[in-house]
This record gives structure tokens, sequence and C-alpha cells, in this order.
């Protein structure tokens, strides 16, 4: 979700304001961040019905949990955007019960192509940046953060499947994260 920087200090007094109990603010908060959170939750999820239901959860959370936001700590984005893509991640271990999950190969194979706020989160300059900065890590490491973070694996899978020790995974995705931190921040 792209935030614009004059968008921050206003994302950030509406997470304040609502975690007062302010109403109207959290009304203005969705009405700020529900398209572009929904479009994260279309691609994790790959179904709409689904991406709903997990939206209503974030910001049922956002509500109790606002209070907890911490402007010092994180961007009100980042903070919405990881939020949801935990909600995602725990929806996708829920449905994992019932039926395996696909392997994610290609991360443009996430996105909705129909128009709508999918199309607008494509869009963002975030996405891009995102995108761009991904393709700088080494293929394995790649496709690695695309497992953890955009099909909801674990750790541990990871490693089974592509047969390498639990710590040498942890430690992959773990440099592959701080190498991403300092791509999107320059």
């Amino acid at each position: 979700m792209s935030e614009h920087p004059d968008e921050t200090p206003l994302l950030e007094r509406l997470l304040a304001r609502t975690g007062q109990g302010d109403s109207r603010a959290f009304a203005q908060l969705y009405e700020h961040t529900s398209p572009r959170l929904f479009g994260l939750c279309v691609r994790m999820l790959r179904d709409r019905h689904e991406a709903e239901e997990v939206l209503q959860e974030v910001f049922v959370t956002v509500w109790r949990r606002a209070g907890d936001y911490d402007a010092e700590l994180a961007a009100a984005t980042t903070w919405l955007v990881t939020l949801t893509r935990n909600k995602a991640i725990d929806r996708l271990r829920q449905k994992r019960a019932r039926a395996p999950l696909a392997i994610v190969e290609d991360f443009d194979t996430l996105a909705d192509e129909g128009p709508g706020p999918t199309a607008d989160a494509q869009a963002s300059q975030e996405y891009e940046r995102l995108r761009r900065c991904l393709e700088t890590l080494e293929p394995q490491d790649r496709h690695s953060i695309r497992e953890a973070f955009f099909s909801g694996a674990t750790y541990k899978e990871l490693a089974d499947r592509l047969q390498v020790p639990l710590g040498t995974m942890k430690s992959r995705i773990r440099r592959a994260l701080a190498q991403l931190r300092t791509c999107l921040e320059t």
C-alpha cells in the first residue's frame, strides 16, 4: 500500500483517534485504507469472498488494537499492511488443513487483473518498489521470501521443500529481509 508523504500524518492521527474509541476516525481510516488492503488480501488469498472476510477481521482488530499503534516503531501503512498480511497468512494456514497450497513461483501471478482496488494497489509506487527490490535478491532468497510471505509457508515447510536445515532457512529469510529493508529505504 503506497502511502503518500502527506497521508502519513493523517493515517497516524486517524489511528490514534481510533485507539481512543473515535468511530468517525475509524470510518475515515477504513475509507482511506480499505481498497488497498483489500487488494493485498485478494492477491494473497486469490478468493474475493475470503479476502472480504479477512479484511473484516483486520478492521475488527484495528478497532481493538489501534491504541497499541506506535508511530515511533512503524509507519501507519506498515502497521496496517503487516496486520493484514498476518491475518491473510492465518487464513491460508487454516485453508491448508482443507486443501494443499499451490506454490507461488511468480510474484506477478498474485495480481488480480480485474479493475478495482487490486488494480490501484498494483499501480502503487510501493508495489513497484517492492517488486524491483525483490528482483535484486538471489533467486533462492527471492523464492523463499515469496513462499514465506505470499503463500504463508512456515520456515519448517520451506526448509523441508528445499531440503535445507531449518537454521539455514531462517538465516536465508532473515538475510533477504535485511536486503529488502535496505533496498526499500533507499
